[in-house]
C-alpha cells in the first residue's frame, strides 16, 4: 500500500498545485473519493474546509485530511487510468503549453502518467536525466529507430548546467517536439508511447493475437492476449472493450511447448491448478517469446519479485540514492576538506609568516655564517699555509733525519769496524802488558842477582881489609887471595858489566815495550775519544791504576818500595852477621 500511496500522491500533487483550494478543494476531495472508491465523509469534509485557522490554508494544510480520510482508505480496487485522467483533467489546462506538439492530448496524458511513475519521490516533482534517457531509449526502441547517444549526451550536459531535471510539462514538450524522434510520423510516435505506457503503467509485459482452444466446444478462436504480472487476459480485439476471460497466474503454474496436432502449429500449454490452456502462436518466434515471457512471470511470482520494469526502476532509484548519498558524503567531505583547507590556509599563512621571520633570521644567520665562513676560510688558508710550511719543514726534517739515519747507520758500520780495530788494539795492549810483565820479572831477577853480587863484593871488601891487617905472609897470601879475589872481582865485574848490559838491554826492551804500551794507550785513548764522540756507544776497557815506580841510578826499579825495604832489612842482617 505504501507504493500505491506514493504513486497516487504524485498525480494528486499536480492537481493540488493547479487548483485554488479555497474554492476547489472540496471538488478535488469529492472526485478523489469517487475515482478511488473511497466512501464519502461529508461531515469531515465540511469540518476540514471551514473558513477558520484550521482550514486548508492553515499550518495544518490539506495533506493531513488527504492522508487520514482518503489515502488511508484506498483498497486498490480502482481504475488507475481513470484516477490519473481525473488528475490530468484538473491540471493539464493550466500547465500544458500552448505551442503545437507532434503528439495528441491522449499521448501527452500518457507521457504525464509515465512521468509520475519515473519521477523522484520529492517535491516539486522532476524527472532526472537518467530516467529521461531510460524513457527516450524505450520510445526509440518501440519506434524501431536507432538511439542517438551522442545527441542525448549534449542535451544532458546542457540540462545539467541549468537544473537537476525536467518537470512533467517540460518532458511533454521534449517528447512532443520530436527532437529525439526525427523522421518518425505521429502515428509511429503515438504507438511507441502507447507501448511504453502499457508496459510501465498498465504492467503489460507482453500482448498480441494468438489462437485459443475452447474448453467446451474445443474450437480454436483468435484472441488478443495481454500478459500482466499475475494474470493473462484475453479479449476479442486489441481495443480491449470485450474481455473474454482471464488466466490467473501463480507460482504453481507452468508453461510447456506442445507438438503440432490437428493441423495447428506452434502450440504451447499453460497449466494452472484448476485448468489448462492450449494456445497456438503465429510462428515459432512468437511461440518462444510467449513461453519465455510467461515462464519469467511465473518465476517472479514464485520469488515474490515485482515486475521487471518496476524492479529496474527501484534499482535505478537505489543506485541514484546511493550515488546521491555518496555525492552528499563527498560534498560533506569536501566541505570538511574545505574547512580543513581554510584552517590549513590559516595555519599555512601563520607558518608562512613564521617562515618569513625564520627566513629573515636565516638570512641574517646566513650572512653571519658567510662572514664566519669567510673568516674561517681566511683562517683556514693561513692554517693551510702554516700547515704546508710545517709539512715542508717536517719533510725537510724527515729528509734530514733520513740523512742522519743513513749517517748514523754509516757511523754504526764505522763503529763496528772501529770496534773490531779496538778489539785488535786491546789484544795488542794485552800482549804488550804481558811482555811488560815478563820484562818486569826479568828486571826483578836481575836486580836480585845484582843485590846478591853487591853483597858478595862488600863481603869480599871487608875480608880484604881484614887481610891487609894480617901479616905479610898473610898479606902475600892475602895478596894472592886478593889477586884471586880481584880476578874473581874482575870476573864479578865482568859479570856485573854483563848484567849491566843485560839490564840495559832489558831497559831497552822495557822502553820498546813502554813505547808500544804508550802507542797502544794513545790508540786506545783516540778510540775512546772517537767512541765518546759517537755518543758513547762502546765503553773502552782501560788498564787499572799503577803504583808509582821507584827510580834507581839505572832507571825505574823493577820492585816496589815495600820490596826495597824488605831487601834492605835482609842486607843489614847479613852485614851484622859477617862482622
Amino acid at each position: 500500500m505504501v507504493g500505491i500511496k506514493e504513486e497516487l500522491l504524485k498525480s494528486i500533487w499536480h492537481a493540488f498545485t493547479a487548483l485554488d483550494l479555497d474554492r476547489s478543494g472540496k471538488v478535488l476531495s469529492h472526485n478523489l473519493c469517487t475515482v478511488l472508491n473511497v466512501p464519502h465523509d461529508p461531515v469531515a469534509l465540511e469540518e476540514h474546509f471551514r473558513d477558520d485557522d484550521e482550514g486548508p490554508v492553515s499550518n495544518q494544510g490539506y495533506m493531513p485530511y488527504l492522508n487520514k480520510f482518503i489515502l488511508e482508505k484506498v483498497q486498490g480496487n480502482f481504475d488507475k487510468v481513470e484516477f490519473n485522467r481525473m488528475c490530468w483533467t484538473l491540471c493539464a489546462k493550466k500547465n500544458l503549453t500552448k505551442s503545437p506538439l507532434l503528439i495528441s492530448d491522449e499521448d501527452a496524458f500518457k507521457v504525464w502518467v509515465i512521468f509520475n511513475f519515473l519521477s523522484e519521490d520529492k517535491y516539486p516533482l522532476i524527472i532526472v536525466p537518467e530516467e529521461i534517457e531510460y524513457l527516450l531509449k524505450k520510445l526509440t526502441e518501440a519506434m524501431g529507430a536507432g538511439w542517438q547517444q551522442e545527441q542525448f549526451d549534449h542535451y544532458k550536459i546542457a540540462l545539467n548546467t541549468s537544473r537537476e531535471g525536467l518537470s512533467a510539462w517540460e518532458l511533454i514538450d521534449l517528447v512532443g517536439s520530436g527532437q529525439f524522434s526525427k523522421g518518425m510520423d505521429q502515428q509511429t510516435v503515438s504507438m511507441a508511447i502507447n507501448e511504453v505506457f502499457n508496459e510501465l503503467i498498465l504492467d503489460v509485459l507482453k500482448q498480441g493475437y494468438m489462437l485459443k482452444k475452447g474448453h467446451k466446444r474445443k474450437n480454436w478462436t483468435e484472441r488478443w492476449f495481454v500478459l500482466k504480472p499475475n494474470i493473462i487476459s484475453y479479449y476479442v480485439s486489441e481495443d480491449l472493450k470485450d474481455k473474454k476471460g482471464d488466466i490467473i497466474l501463480d507460482g504453481n503454474c507452468c508453461v510447456e511447448a506442445l507438438p503440432d496436432k490437428d493441423g495447428k502449429k506452434c502450440l504451447f500449454l499453460i497449466k494452472c491448478l484448476d485448468k489448462s490452456f492450449e494456445i497456438s502462436a503465429s510462428d515459432k518466434k512468437k511461440k518462444q517469446e510467449w513461453i519465455q515471457a510467461i515462464q519469467t512471470t511465473v518465476n517472479l511470482l514464485r520469488a515474490g519479485s515485482p515486475p521487471p520494469h518496476k524492479e529496474a526502476r527501484q534499482k535505478r532509484k537505489e543506485l541514484r540514492q546511493k550515488l546521491l548519498a555518496e555525492q552528499e558524503e563527498l560534498e560533506r567531505q569536501m566541505k570538511e576538506l574545505q574547512t580543513a583547507n581554510e584552517n590549513k590556509q590559516k595555519e599555512l599563512e601563520t607558518v608562512r609568516k613564521q617562515l618569513e621571520a625564520a627566513a629573515a633570521r636565516a638570512a641574517e644567520e646566513e650572512k653571519k655564517r658567510l662572514q664566519t665562513q669567510v673568516e674561517l676560510q681566511d683562517r683556514f688558508s693561513l692554517e693551510l699555509e702554516r700547515e704546508k710550511m710545517v709539512r715542508q719543514k717536517m719533510e725537510e726534517q724527515v729528509a734530514q733525519k733520513s740523512s742522519e739515519l743513513e749517517q748514523y747507520l754509516q757511523r754504526v758500520h764505522e763503529l763496528e769496524e772501529m770496534y773490531k780495530q779496538l778489539q785488535e788494539a786491546l789484544e795488542d795492549e794485552k800482549q804488550a802488558r804481558q811482555d811488560e810483565e815478563t820484562v818486569r820479572k826479568l828486571q826483578a831477577r836481575l836486580l836480585e842477582e845484582e843485590s846478591a853480587k853487591r853483597a858478595e863484593l862488600e863481603k869480599w871488601h871487608l875480608q880484604q881489609q881484614q887481610t891487609i891487617q894480617m901479616t905479610e905472609a898473610e898479606k902475600q897470601e892475602l895478596e894472592n887471595q886478593r889477586m884471586i879475589k880481584e880476578q874473581a872481582l874482575q870476573v864479578a865485574m865482568q859479570q856485573l858489566q854483563q848484567l849491566e848490559l843485560e839490564r840495559k838491554e832489558a831497559l831497552e826492551q822495557y822502553e820498546e815495550v813502554k813505547k808500544k804500551l804508550e802507542t797502544a794507550a794513545n790508540n786506545t785513548k783516540s778510540w775512546k775519544d772517537k767512541v765518546a764522540h759517537h755518543e758513547g756507544l762502546i765503553r773502552l776497557i782501560e788498564p787499572g791504576s799503577k803504583n808509582p815506580h821507584l827510580i834507581t841510578n839505572w832507571g825505574p826499579a823493577a820492585f816496589t818500595e815495600a820490596e826495597l825495604e824488605q831487601r834492605q832489612k835482609s842486607w843489614k842482617g847479613k852485614k851484622s852477621t859477617s862482622e
